[in-house]
């Protein structure tokens, strides 16, 4: 086991794919002198050529459809979308193309790709930068999406996504890289819980289709993921609440039994999400919850989520929940 970031983690588990596969390819912008903005890709071009890990040009939309055909042929292609933000311009390609193929061939032809995106906020990068558009993509039949949260599930996530024979949106909560704030930085000390993890140097996996109980509880669930998830750590320390915390992982397939069995065990229930309210996966979540768990329910489900507006760049620490919010949130649940 080794100390990393999740910058790290995600880098080794590259590594350990173009090891492992030579079918494994790696693109997009900037990935490959540079080794990408967030410096995810550092060292590979390097390492392995710039045959298998190489620079694109700047259009999202013939980066998806490169994607498209190499995996259509055979090859197992990794791509970089900079940020969450540029994903629009290849959004037909994925929607219409990627994500159809299985179907149209009837089960003949598949498509190994992978999307990986920064997503999120807590950089102050505006709302060009800063956008976490995971809901446009669960309503998708043919993509999984995976979100991580940690420098552990980050490797052995995307280790799955890679080795999956389906195309999959990989989102990495970029204020997670290095070690976020849990809160305004003038206001709040800097979070310095989860910066590094212990993660293992050689290959593993973690299955797609699985939540992880990141604590347990018996007076409310709280389900998250990405940078929220640490967010409602602080969070239920604040309420004072016995939580159970629920980090969700993956959001297309769910993990439909570990959320049920835990609203049937609480009776209450929090959904903690960045992106915006309205059409938020939180919704979908919030529905399915209640028609599982409609006579365990002791109070209305309750959603923390950004607000329904563009991502703003000077107060965008007064948009993403806090650890206020949560709580706030979790506590009415507590309310007779």
């Amino acid at each position: 086991m080794a100390k990393m970031n999740m910058i790290a983690a995600l880098n080794s588990a590259l590594k350990n794919q173009l090891e492992n596969d030579e079918n494994v390819v790696i693109f997009g912008e900037d990935v490959g002198y540079f080794g990408g903005v967030f410096r995810v890709t550092a060292g590979l071009q390097e390492e392995f050529g710039a045959h298998r890990v190489f620079d694109s040009p700047l259009a999202e939309g013939g980066i998806a459809a490169v994607a498209f055909g190499m995996g259509l042929n055979g090859l197992r292609p990794v791509v970089e979308m900079q940020f969450a933000d540029y994903i629009f311009p290849a959004y037909d390609q994925i929607v219409n193309e990627i994500a159809k193929l299985r179907h149209r061939s009837g089960g003949e032809y598949s498509t190994p790709v992978t999307i990986r995106t920064p997503a999120g906020g807590g950089i102050k990068g505006g709302h060009h930068h800063s956008q976490s558009p995971e809901a446009q993509f669960t309503h998708t039949p043919g993509i999984k999406v995976v979100y991580c949260s940690n420098p552990y599930n980050a490797k052995g996530l995307l280790a799955s996504a890679i080795e999956c024979n389906d195309p999959v949106i990989f989102f990495e909560p970029k204020r997670c890289y290095r070690g976020p704030f849990y809160g305004d930085p003038h206001n709040v000390p800097t979070w310095n819980n989860h910066p590094m993890g212990e993660v293992p140097e050689e290959h593993y996996t973690i299955p797609l289709e699985q939540a992880n109980i990141v604590q347990e509880g018996s007076a409310c669930t709280v389900i998250a993921w990405g940078t929220m998830v640490h967010v409602c750590e602080e969070a239920i320390k604040k309420s004072g609440v016995d939580c159970e915390l629920i980090d969700l992982q993956t959001l297309v397939p769910w993990d439909r039994d570990t959320v049920v069995n835990s609203v049937k065990k609480t009776g209450r229930c929090v959904i903690v999400h960045e992106a915006p309210k309205t059409s938020g996966f939180g919704a979908e979540m919030s529905a399915s919850i209640q028609e599982r768990c409609f006579y365990h329910l002791e109070a209305p489900i309750e959603r923390v989520c950004g607000w329904d507006t563009p991502f703003p760049h000077t107060t965008e620490w007064d948009y993403m929940p806090s650890p206020q919010r949560i709580a706030d949130a979790i506590n009415r649940t507590q309310e007779e």
